[in-house]
């Protein structure tokens, strides 16, 4: 397995604003399934919907037998390693949310030796909050933040029950919330010791 080597990234939610975006390191061997958790815990969505992580033109994630042959390749039978070999640029889009189309772009910074003395996933840097789930993708969310600073909008009672009167989208993440959530993945899917027979 290639978890002697990390993979330094950044995640970018796409048509945001203000900005939100996470800088952080995973094993090179990391399945895909185990990396679309670890966005999920890095941005603090909630995992209830639908996603994808599209690799050039190939997209992965939890088939559905009702596809037939349409839909996307099984992300629990891939890792990292194996959808990075034939891309040719450094960057891949992961989207969450069929409805609300959160859409992602992850841009590979490089690979190098894991920190044999530190645990991963890992957080590097993180800036701006998520938008509220539900909240109509970035467009429908934009509405909503437009409405919500004016009481003589006509949806601000709707983006008022929307997003509540306390949300202030400059808020910055917790940290150690992040580094805590991440600490869990790490401790879940560590290697266990075989037992002797």
């Amino acid at each position: 397995m290639s978890n002697a080597f990390v993979v330094h990234m950044t995640i970018t939610l796409d048509d945001v604003t203000p900005a939100v975006t996470r800088m952080i390191e995973v094993p090179l061997g990391i399945r895909l399934d185990r990396l679309h958790t670890t966005f999920q815990e890095a941005l603090g969505w909630t995992d209830s919907h639908l996603w994808e992580l599209t690799f050039g033109r190939t997209g992965f994630g939890i088939p559905d037998p009702s596809y037939g042959f349409g839909g996307p390749l099984d992300a629990r039978k891939t890792t990292l390693a194996e959808a990075l070999e034939g891309m040719r640029g450094k960057t891949f889009q992961y989207l969450y949310d069929f409805g609300d189309g959160w859409e992602h772009s992850v841009r590979i910074h490089g690979i190098a030796p894991a920190d044999l003395q530190g645990s991963y996933p890992r957080l590097l840097e993180a800036t701006g909050m998520r938008p509220p789930e539900d909240s109509g993708g970035p467009w429908g969310y934009a509405e909503k933040l437009e409405a919500l600073t004016d009481p003589s909008h006509e949806y601000h009672e709707e983006a008022l029950d929307a997003l509540g009167d306390d949300h202030d989208p400059h808020t910055q993440p917790n940290i150690e919330v992040i580094h805590a959530r991440f600490a869990a993945l790490a401790k879940k899917w560590a290697p266990r010791p075989r037992k002797a027979k």
